[in-house]
């Protein structure tokens, strides 16, 4: 393939970005963990009503569809679903970052909304079991994405524009986050890593280094209000992007190895996150069990 001489560097990026690791919020591993931490929390009745809407009555019945929607996204069916998966925040890290939901959130959608889209159509006792079940596979996972700090951000599309390596591969900065750092922490992505991965963040919460600060998570929760309830997590994860992923700004990264010291860095934020993510969600579905009634 040959490009005019003015034209080279920027075909063999477009060439290079197009050969990247497609990116997903925190890949298999890390929306398997969330959704088993959110299994391990969720009252029996809500555990009963999800395993009925998503026809699985094994432990895995979150974990098993948490995936569901990023592959989804990606049918002819599930094309209009591709922009449900973040919010992207027109801030300017790491001088400032900020998400305001009527400036970040598009025509087309965003997260922020999905979530309350969804929620709503799971409280739609009159909806058939067909929308049901696809709504609760995208409010699984949405809680999930919104927890990633590259979800809600827009900079260089959620950092996938930004070409870096780790571990001597090259990447993006988006993938990274998504999957490189998990999956070195844990040892492997596969459902029995993700399991034990939320074993541990669940000792965490219940007795170990979350257990001070869990019951805040959960503040200003309020199914009446999804979208207030979810900018608020969306605005939380989106101040990581300066303090921890981009810290020093763009220029600081492209092109460097993150495996080292970055990754050191990443991984205490990596692991809050994904345990926010799936404490939270059981809350969310638990409150949908209960038709937003029950006081918590």
């Amino acid at each position: 393939m040959k490009f005019p001489p003015s034209t080279t560097a920027t075909a063999l990026y477009l060439l290079i970005s197009c050969t990247l690791p497609t990116s997903h919020a925190w890949g298999s591993l890390g929306h398997e963990t969330i959704a088993y931490i959110a299994s391990n929390f969720v009252s029996p009745a809500t555990q009963s009503l999800f395993q009925t809407i998503l026809h699985n009555q094994t432990s895995s019945y979150l974990a098993g569809v948490a995936t569901w929607a990023d592959s989804f996204r990606y049918t002819a069916a599930g094309r209009f679903s591709a922009p449900f998966h973040f919010i992207d925040a027109e801030d300017d890290p790491p001088a400032s970052c900020g998400v305001v939901y009527a400036r970040d959130c598009p025509v087309e959608g965003c997260v922020v909304g999905a979530i309350r889209n969804y929620t709503a159509q799971l409280l739609d006792a009159d909806l058939g079991a067909g929308n049901r079940n696809m709504a609760a596979k995208f409010v699984i996972h949405f809680v999930g994405d919104i927890h990633q700090p590259l979800h809600d951000e827009s900079l260089d599309r959620g950092g996938n524009s930004i070409l870096v390596t780790f571990d001597n591969v090259q990447t993006n900065l988006h993938h990274v986050w998504d999957s490189n750092i998990p999956e070195k922490l844990i040892g492997g992505y596969a459902l029995p890593d993700a399991e034990r991965w939320a074993t541990a963040l669940t000792t965490a919460i219940k007795t170990g280094v979350y257990k001070t600060d869990a019951e805040s998570w959960l503040q200003g929760i309020d199914l009446s209000d999804p979208v207030g309830t979810s900018i608020r997590w969306a605005e939380e994860a989106n101040q990581f992007v300066c303090q921890t992923v981009l810290p020093e700004g763009k220029d600081a990264v492209v092109g460097k190895e993150l495996g080292g010291e970055y990754y050191e860095a990443a991984v205490p934020v990596i692991e809050l996150q994904v345990a926010r993510a799936g404490y939270r969600l059981a809350r969310w579905l638990d409150l949908i069990a209960a038709g937003g009634k029950t006081e918590f």
